[in-house]
């Protein structure tokens, strides 16, 4: 098989176990599921170290607390400038649990502290809404 078509066999392998693991599989996993949607008010002043603050540090500490990204998205309302994001979990109880502990993070309260030191407030409001899929969902 050439290089080219096996590295796209081998892309295309990865994504596919990558969806894999992120659907739930039985009953149980389905009806416990929930996504978690967050926005924050980002202003402009600040939106670089922002997202850079976010993709550097943000998520890579989430992630040792099992905090799924799903897809993250930047919107702008008439008013303000928003960043959007979508995390998955198993059940409301994990998501509480692993917010108190990614909350209590030595590290990440050090790098919130020095980065509003160097750059100002980064977020204003935020939203969240827990959500459940209905029973038609795809």
């Amino acid at each position: 098989m050439p290089p080219r078509l096996r590295r796209w066999g081998l892309i295309a392998a990865a994504l596919t176990a990558a969806t894999l693991v992120t659907i739930p599989t039985s009953a149980t996993e389905r009806a416990t599921m929930i996504e978690q949607l967050r926005i924050y008010e980002i202003f402009e002043s600040n939106k670089d170290a922002f997202h850079a603050r976010f993709r550097d540090h943000a998520a890579r500490i989430m992630k040792t607390y099992g905090f799924d990204i799903a897809t993250m998205w930047e919107a702008k309302t008439k008013d303000r400038t928003e960043f959007v994001y979508v995390l998955r979990w198993p059940s409301e109880a994990t998501m509480r649990e692993s917010w108190a502990r990614f909350m209590q993070d030595a590290e990440w309260s050090k790098i919130k502290d020095s980065s509003a030191a160097e750059h100002g407030r980064m977020v204003g409001a935020i939203e969240e809404r827990v959500m459940r899929r209905t029973s038609y969902s795809p």
